[in-house]
């Protein structure tokens, strides 16, 4: 089964991926196969982070306009 890659895989397998080229646990060989799954990876991270801030905007905008004209937003209160 084809199923995509969540943020959070996506992340893990990146600081994963790191991590092996920080301990210089791979080959020269290997290298070139990393960074393209690490671009890859972080294709998907970032689309995900975008998508997240465009829901996030849309819900910001949605509440300001449930609120009445000229209301005062609530404010904190403080224990």
């Amino acid at each position: 089964m084809n199923r995509q890659t969540n943020y959070t895989e996506a992340f893990e397998e990146l600081k994963s991926i790191v991590s092996e080229i920080d301990q210089k646990e791979i080959t020269v060989d290997e290298l070139a196969e990393k960074v393209k799954r690490a671009a890859g990876l972080i294709k998907i991270c970032k689309a995900k982070l975008n998508s997240t801030e465009e829901d996030v905007n849309q819900i910001l905008k949605e509440l300001d306009g449930a609120a009445p004209a000229g209301a005062e937003p609530e404010e904190e209160q403080s224990f």
